[in-house]
């Protein structure tokens, strides 16, 4: 046998947790994430997510588990979400904009076992979790410096209320070999919908289709270790969550804000911190163009644009190839069951201006009529 063959990071990545481990393996020093402004390396990233990954397991969390991360876009909220995949945890991301009756309703429908949260959102999380009475719950951990303890107790007498850095403090690595305690057709992560049209509904996740949607988007982004992906989308939303796996199976650097509530701060974050990937909506990408129409913006460092959501409107493509004047842009269009449908070449973004593009890499899409057949072109 050789000594590829026993080196569990030479094979492909099945998944969804192994990226990051692999990226950690190969350059433990390297910045993996940039979170307003302070950088954390893949080592420090390994490292932590395995810490909690043992601490989750200690907690009772088993295989394919629930685990429901109400946070912002923050160190903790990374460290969330390879920790529950490691210790073969089902994750899903609650919106911290999300308000009590649609979290008590995504608590109860997961049947979540622990909960990882922000202190700052207590106002909110406690009085849900105290109504609401599930019978999965039995943990929280919570990021940040204080919360009414005695209160909490009090409130939540049968479920467990501990400090996140307290915890990893605490807790000793998880053993590589218990971590990932899956196979590929196994969950990894629940993306709830909307609810636009009705209670949200939680799109199950297997590691196979997310580590394959994760190498499709690569493969036509165009990405590499090199790639310096901003994000202010957040996690909880698909769009946001890709563009943190697509960066730890690279190896490349994610750049985390919370939102674009305060577009200056992020201009001078993408020059900062030497950005090329910007990821957005059509309603960021308005701002934009409004602020670059009363003093104009220049950002050389960016080579790639994306989009979707909604439509990117065709009026937008000058102003933005002004603004990210060395950017190829690409149109997308998706659905959350799927992750992506299909992709426009950035070469052909003038020409076919309506275009939602073809298929992304290792898919095929076609049209069918009310009957259920494959309609011509036209």
């Amino acid at each position: 046998m050789s000594k590829n063959s026993r080196d569990p990071f030479s094979r492909p990545q099945r998944l969804l947790g192994e990226g990051m481990l692999a990226s950690a393996r190969r350059h433990p020093e390297k910045t993996a994430l940039v979170i307003e402004g302070e950088p954390y390396t893949y080592g420090q990233l390994h490292d932590a997510s395995l810490r909690l990954a043992a601490a989750l397991k200690n907690r009772g969390l088993q295989p394919g588990d629930r685990v429901a991360i109400y946070m912002d876009n923050t160190w903790p909220c990374v460290v969330s979400i390879y920790a529950t995949l490691l210790a073969g945890g089902v994750f899903f991301v609650i919106n911290p904009q999300t308000k009590k009756k649609k979290l008590q309703f995504l608590l109860q429908d997961s049947e979540a076992k622990l909960l990882l949260t922000d202190s700052h959102l207590a106002k909110v999380f406690l009085p849900a979790v105290q109504e609401q009475k599930t019978a999965s719950l039995r943990s929280i951990i919570f990021s940040g410096s204080l919360l009414p303890g005695e209160t909490a107790t009090a409130q939540l007498p049968d479920i467990t209320i501990e400090n996140f850095a307290a915890v990893l403090a605490a807790s000793t690595p998880l053993p590589l070999p218990e971590a990932l305690p899956v196979i590929p057709l196994d969950l990894a992560a629940f993306i709830y919908t909307s609810g636009s049209t009705g209670e949200p509904k939680a799109v199950m996740q297997t590691h196979q289709s997310m580590v394959f949607a994760a190498w499709s988007l690569i493969e036509y982004i165009r990405l590499s270790a090199h790639d310096r992906i901003m994000v202010v989308l957040p996690f909880a939303f698909d769009y946001g969550l890709y563009q943190l796996l697509m960066t730890m199976k690279l190896g490349a650097t994610l750049v985390v804000e919370r939102s674009f509530t305060f577009p200056a701060l992020i201009y001078k974050r993408i020059r900062e911190e030497e950005a090329t990937v910007f990821p957005g909506v059509p309603t960021i990408f308005a701002m934009m163009i409004t602020s670059h129409r009363k003093k104009p913006l220049r950002f050389p460092t960016i080579t790639r644009v994306t989009n979707t959501a909604a439509t990117l409107p065709a009026q937008f493509i000058p102003e933005l190839q002004e603004i990210f004047p060395r950017a190829l842009i690409f149109k997308m269009y998706g659905l959350t069951e799927c992750k992506r449908v299909s992709y426009l070449e950035p070469e052909l973004v003038e020409q076919k201006p309506q275009s939602i593009g073809k298929a992304i890499p290792g898919t095929e899409i076609f049209l069918l009529s009310p009957e259920g057949e494959e309609v011509p072109t036209g």
